[in-house]
This record gives structure tokens, sequence and C-alpha cells, in this order.
């Protein structure tokens, strides 16, 4: 095959085939070609990725955190001189317009500089005892082996951001690319090697999550995993760390509501509302997944909403698209049915609900932006996640009634609330049952922030100095020094 490129695992700092020889293809899903490959890793390559990461733990962890960080800057300025390779790497496999690639690394950047900058603020605590002649000491110290589990939304930032603070907690890491997109993770360790960080300290091993990702889970030398994905795909992880009690950082599914209020700015909130549900096609975990507008401003917001929406463009990675493909078949089906589901059970299909028109649109996951409406909230669009260019659109009478709505829901990741009344805004502190809100402002949490979600979307959290601390362990020594 012309054209299609050819990775290894990076594993102690070398290049290298799966131990049985296996590979599997990456497909560029806007036209179906085949543009990689890369090895599907088994649990003889878990093992022997573990085994290496231990024995780098050993050295690694006596790193002094100054030098971490120096490694982590250094990773950060090499990632950025090489941003556009990046970025068309993940072009090609994941489909993404090519200025929401750069973006993705741009937020890698931020990842890694926020972590590095944590390194040299670690902090442990001294209580007093009630004991004479005694302190006692809570010491933060590494976990060893981590597993990073990562996302095909954003492969290269989610590496980033689980990598940054393992590392800078003195952890080594083994990074599982997605199945699907698994080529700028695998070319981000060997950036890692060339700036210096020593072999075992960052290996990456590629497969399916089901098998791989399963076997780094359940192997007895992983400390701690963290993993964005599915919640599915987090309640599998909770069954197979359970024999050796791992640690876990999951940040799982989400079904964000997108409240506006009848005293919110209307041209800022129509246009955080498309952003909020288009950007990356829909494939963002934090997306405007259902639309709740109040009575009085419902005919203003659509009335603007839905010509921009039509006015939004497809096409091919290179054509400077508003839209790509949906990374592959099964999420392309997926969106298809939740909408289809919704028409049958009495919704009303505003703008799109297919595959767009057009030669250019015959081969690819293609599905055209689209807004539904005629919605109520107990509708199966209403209540999973979409994950797609799909937006169902409700109306709500008063602030009880769409607090209401927006909680009855099992996911808890993130909520967006506008409203000119501060009052409103302090009652969702105690009321809105969602772990990020992003208040007056549109889609785009921050790496020195904190990422958590509640309810079925997950435990712990990332970023910033509450997620660096999640990487640390705590160990309490009781001094005696009379």
């Amino acid at each position: 095959m012309e054209n299609v490129l050819t990775f290894g695992m990076i594993i102690h700092g070398e290049e290298v085939e799966a131990i049985d020889g296996k590979r599997f293809e990456v497909i560029n899903p806007a036209d179906e070609t085949v543009v990689g490959s890369v090895p599907r890793g088994s649990a003889a390559d878990a093992d022997r990725a573990i085994t290496s990461a231990e024995q780098a733990f050993k050295a690694w962890s006596k790193v002094p955190a100054a030098k971490r960080a120096d490694l982590l800057m250094d990773l950060a300025d090499a990632l950025d001189r090489e941003k556009e390779r990046f970025g068309e790497l993940l072009c090609m496999e994941h489909g993404k317009p090519h200025r929401e690639a750069l973006e993705e690394i741009g937020g890698a950047l931020g990842y890694l500089r926020v972590a590095a900058m944590g390194a040299r603020l670690m902090e442990g605590d001294i209580l007093p005892s009630d004991n004479p002649g005694e302190q006692i000491w809570i010491q933060k110290v590494p976990y060893g082996v981590t597993i990073g589990l990562v996302a095909w939304n954003f492969p290269v930032a989610l590496a980033a951001r689980k990598l940054g603070p393992a590392l800078a907690a003195g952890n080594v890491m083994i990074v599982k690319p997605p199945t699907d997109v698994p080529m700028a993770v695998v070319e981000f360790a060997k950036l890692a090697l060339e700036v210096g960080f020593p072999p075992g300290v960052f290996n990456v091993v590629t497969g399916i999550g089901s098998e791989i990702g399963r076997d780094l889970v359940r192997h007895p030398k992983t400390r701690l995993v963290t993993h964005t994905g599915s919640t599915p795909a987090g309640q599998q992880i909770i069954a197979d760390s359970a024999e050796w009690v791992t640690d876990l950082i999951l940040e799982l599914g989400g079904n964000a509501p997108f409240i506006v209020m009848d005293d919110a700015d209307i041209d800022k909130a129509v246009d955080a509302a498309i952003t909020a549900r288009f950007y990356n096609c829909g494939q963002v975990c934090t997306c405007n997944e259902r639309l709740y507008l109040q009575e009085g401003i419902y005919d203003a917001f659509m009335e603007r909403f839905i010509p921009k929406v039509k006015a939004l463009t497809i096409g091919d990675q290179h054509s400077n698209p508003d839209i790509g493909p949906k990374v592959n078949k099964s999420e392309l089906d997926h969106v298809k049915s939740l909408v289809d589901s919704a028409v049958k059970a009495g919704a009303k299909v505003e703008t799109g609900g297919g595959c767009p028109a057009g030669k250019k649109f015959t081969k690819g996951f293609w599905f055209e932006p689209t807004v539904v409406t005629g919605v109520t909230n107990d509708m199966e669009i209403m209540r999973e996640e979409i994950f797609g260019p799909v937006v169902p659109v409700m109306s709500f009478k008063t602030f009880d009634e769409v607090l209401a709505y927006a909680n009855d829901c099992e996911f808890g990741l993130a909520a967006y609330f506008w409203t000119a009344d501060l009052a409103r805004v302090m009652r969702t502190i105690d009321e809105l049952e969602f772990g990020e809100i992003y208040v007056n402002r549109g889609i785009g949490e921050l790496p020195q922030g904190y990422h958590t979600g509640m309810k079925k979307s997950g435990l712990a959290g990332e970023d910033g100095k509450y997620g660096l601390e999640n990487y640390l362990h705590k160990k309490t020594y009781y001094v005696n020094f009379s």
C-alpha cells in the first residue's frame, strides 16, 4: 500500500513490534482509506512495557522535581516546534479539521506546562501530635507504574493531560492510545525520548482496548489507572482493577445541559451554543448535549440559532470546514439511531438529520449539523450522550423546572448556565449536579482548573494542583523525637 505510515510500539526507548507480530490498520474517517498501521499488542507486550516502566521508576522517582519539570517543558517546546507535523497526523487518522488539530496540540502544550510548574509546588503537611516530642508528617509520594488509557477524540491532548502530572509527580507511565487514532501518540513518545526522558519512563503500547488495555489494568504491578472514555468502559475498568484494588482516575460519559435563562445575552449564548455543540464534530465530553431555552427567549434564540447552524460548513480536513467526519462507522450509526428514535417518538428535525449531499461524501463517516425540536426530557436523545453534531432543543418555564430537567440524568460531568442573575448562579453551586459548570461562557476547561465529574461521569479528576495530587499517594509518618 502506497503512502501508508508504519509505526511500532515504544518500549524502553525502542520502537518495537508486538511479540506475536500482529498489526492492524488505521483508517482516515474522511474517505475510509488506509493511512497507517500499528502493532496489535497482547498480554505479553503489556507485561514487558510494565516491567520496563518498573525498572525505570527506581531512578526516575529520585530525579529532582525541578529536573522533571525542565524535561516536561522541553517536551512542550519540542511539540510546539513540531505542531504542524502532529497536526497533519491528527488530520489523517482522526479526520478533524486542520485548524482544530492545531488547537488540540495547543491544548497539549498547556497541560504539559502547567504540570511542569506544579512539579516545583508539590506540598506535604506537618501536623501537631497529641504526644509530646512528636510530629505527624503527611508525605506525598509517587505511585510507581501508572497506566494512561486515552480516548480517541483528543488523543495527543489527553495523553499530555495524563502524562504531564504523572511524570511531574515522579511516576512512570504507559499510555495505551485509542484503537482508531494511535499514530500521533506513538510519535509523542518518540519526541519524549528525543528531548531526554529516560527509557521506560514513557512507554506506548498499541492495540485493542478490550485486549491489551485490560491486560494493563489487570496487571499486579499497575498502581494507578487513569482513563478517559465511556461510562461502560470505565465500569469495566473498575471491575478489572478490583483484584489488586488499583487506584483510579476516571473521566467518563457526559450529557451536558446548556441552560439559557430569559435574562441572558442571547447573541453570546447562541454563538457559545453552536461552538459547544459542533466543535470537533460534537465529539467532546463536555459538549452541549441538550439545549434548554426559557420560554420568553425561545423564539428569539431559535431565529438566530438555526440560520447559523445551517451556515456551518462540512468537509475534509484541509478545506477549512467547521465540521469534519465522525471518527468511525460505529459512532456514526449511534448518532443516526438517536435522531431516528427521536423522530419516531414525535420530535421534528429542523435542519440536517442525515448524511450531507454530494459525491465527496459517498465515502467516510459524515453527518450534517442537526437541530431537533419537539423533544421531551424522557426521550432517548435527551438521556444518552450523543457525541456528534446533533442538538435537541427543549423549552422550560421556571428556574426550578430546568434544574430538575438538568439533574434528571445519570451523568454529571459538565453544564452550561446563562443568566444575569447572580442569585441563580449561587443556587447552582448547591443544586446543579455537575462537576464543571460554565457560567455565561462557552466550551473549554483550562489546565489550571480541575476537571471532574459527578455520578456516572467518573472518579477523582484531572488538571491543576488537585489533578496533580491525584497522581501522588499519601504516606503518614508519626515522628517521635523525644
